[in-house]
């Protein structure tokens, strides 16, 4: 019995062995895959966004459930530092930092 089970070990191993190097021979010279969406967010977090409105809310969080700070006019600059569904949050040049304005009313 112990033999057996010692052979198909082994059978398995030498089964994984091949298998991990043909994938990864074939990984080598296949299309690349896209970058996943976590990857391409993170690239967004040195985009500057331009308001593309005038008397624009900006807010204390992601909703209109949330306090308005202030407003904001057409040409007005923010670092974009996140996003959660249709809300970007970042830092207004010269002003409040981590404000959130609807996607909407920016160019990013």
């Amino acid at each position: 019995m112990r033999t057996k089970l010692r052979a198909a070990a082994v059978l398995v191993a030498v089964a994984c062995t091949t298998l991990a190097t043909a994938g990864a021979a074939s990984a080598s010279t296949s299309t690349p895959l896209p970058e996943p969406a976590s990857v391409r967010h993170h690239t967004l977090i040195n985009t500057v966004c331009t308001v593309n409105d005038n008397g624009v809310n900006f807010r204390g969080g992601p909703g209109v459930q949330f306090p308005v700070l202030g407003t904001v006019n057409r040409g007005q600059k923010l670092n974009y530092r996140g996003r959660t569904g249709d809300w970007i949050m970042g830092d207004l040049w010269g002003g409040t930092t981590g404000v959130w304005i609807y996607v909407a009313y920016l160019d990013c």
